[in-house]
């Protein structure tokens, strides 16, 4: 098992700022401090931080389109991927959380960070229909049902980028199915077995039951 990434590694591998990487900073030290009374994470997984949720999160940001002007987080959680991506620099977020309590602590990192983002308190399924240009999620749904919570907010320009583990290849058989799509993996770097799956042209194959 590789030894944990400490901070000063993420820095090295992302090559964030100095103010950024303050920022994230602050982040983890929430993220510590909340966790003692709400289940953001899993206990273990704050053993290696950094590499767990932040680099997992910020690799996305690579995969991105050029200059995207918003993006949808479904099933924010404690603000893995999307939260990230917004302090790294990417604009209009919305974070969909149900939790309520998980939104407080979104809310309390948008303050603390400076970060602007806008907290959806509910299910994707309320959140009023509007076109993203880049949907992500982490760690949510199988893909094919992804796509189904996905598809009010995809335009034929909507990138849609999800965190997968070593599955990815079955879901994307399955989703492929119902749904027409170009897709690429991206091999994680956080994950020896995690693949970013990055859609393009998601539209539905309207076969069968989805």
């Amino acid at each position: 098992m590789a030894a944990p990434l400490e901070a000063k590694g993420f820095w090295a591998i992302t090559g964030i700022s100095g103010e950024t990487a303050e920022r994230l900073k602050a982040y983890e030290s929430l993220l510590r401090k909340w966790q003692k009374a709400i289940n953001l994470v899993s206990n273990r997984s704050l053993e290696d931080v950094w590499r767990r949720h932040f680099l997992d999160s910020a690799q996305i940001f690579d995969a991105l389109p050029r200059n995207p002007g918003s993006l949808l987080d479904i099933g924010s959680g404690a603000g893995f991927p999307g939260m990230v991506l917004a302090i790294l620099g990417v604009p209009g977020v919305v974070l969909v959380e149900s939790d309520h309590r998980k939104c407080q602590f979104l809310r309390e990192v948008s303050r603390e960070t400076s970060t602007d983002v806008t907290i959806f308190a509910g299910r994707i399924e309320a959140l009023a229909p509007k076109i993203f240009d880049v949907v992500v999620s982490r760690a949510c749904a199988p893909l094919n049902v992804l796509l189904k919570y996905a598809q009010p907010y995809l335009g034929p320009d909507t990138i849609c980028i999800f965190l997968k583990g070593r599955a990815a290849p079955e879901e994307l058989t399955t989703a492929e199915k119902h749904w027409i799509m170009r897709y690429s993996l991206i091999k994680s770097i956080s994950d020896s077995a995690g693949m970013l799956v990055r859609l393009e042209g998601v539209t539905d194959g309207g076969i069968g039951d989805k």
